[in-house]
């Protein structure tokens, strides 16, 4: 009998929730499942691994110093993964999913991962 109240409220939630909410959920379930660190769990000065989706990409101007800027959301909190001295890299786009690592710095009360190592993630 006990059993039966996990899956009918994972049922009952999922039918009353909103897609955003929804998302944010899967993302979080997906983020322990592949060995990485909930962002919102993450401090300055931690070496970690973060995965998650892409929600958008920021490309420097030519006349600009080489810099691409990726916010990655986890479901919790969102990270920005920041390549210096890169343009573009081919996989890093709006939707994709990907694992970083790095160590986790404070921009104006935003967490970044600076050069960060990072796996493009196939589709769940």
């Amino acid at each position: 009998m006990g059993t039966e109240k996990g899956p009918f409220r994972r049922l009952v939630k999922r039918l009353t929730s909103d897609v955003e909410e929804l998302d944010a959920d899967d993302l979080s379930e997906n983020v322990e499942a592949v060995g990485a660190r909930k962002a919102a769990d993450c401090r300055s000065g931690e070496q970690v691994t973060v995965c998650g989706r892409v929600r958008s990409v920021e490309l420097s101007p030519r006349d600009a110093v080489a810099r691409l800027e990726a916010e990655l959301f986890d479901g919790t909190e969102g990270v920005t993964l920041v390549w210096l001295g890169r343009r573009r890299i081919p996989g890093i786009e709006p939707g994709r999913t990907i694992k970083a690592q790095g160590r986790i710095a404070m921009r104006d009360g935003h967490k970044v991962l600076y050069n960060p190592y990072y796996e493009l993630q196939t589709a769940t």
